[in-house]
């Protein structure tokens, strides 16, 4: 489940090692770029990277997109336009927009 402080999100996924990541210490580094914009921070551009690597299976990406939709619902100050560039900036691919009207039961 995810809530909380800071990025909001202390949820996990399972990555194809069966090793639990949180989403939430990689993405903290984006915080700054999701509610400013500006630079994206190279530490942010790993976590991105390091969430995309480790969602490799329907119900990973499924969770991810639940975790960050929720994650940046809880912040009071993101802009979305931001968030959805990011994995482009960070030069990865998502199946699925980052905005709080994305379907994640549709992530394939």
């Amino acid at each position: 489940m995810c809530g909380g402080v800071v990025l909001g999100c202390g949820c996990t996924i399972a990555s194809r090692s069966h090793k639990l990541w949180s989403i939430s210490s990689s993405l903290a580094p984006c915080i700054s770029y999701l509610t400013n914009g500006g630079e994206v921070p190279p530490a942010c551009c790993s976590g991105v990277k390091y969430l995309n690597a480790a969602a490799q299976t329907t119900p990973d990406r499924q969770a991810a997109c639940n975790c960050l939709k929720s994650a940046a619902s809880s912040m009071n100050n993101v802009i979305y336009s931001f968030a959805s560039e990011l994995p482009r900036k960070c030069g990865v691919s998502i199946p699925y927009q980052i905005s709080p009207s994305t379907d994640c039961k549709s992530v394939k």
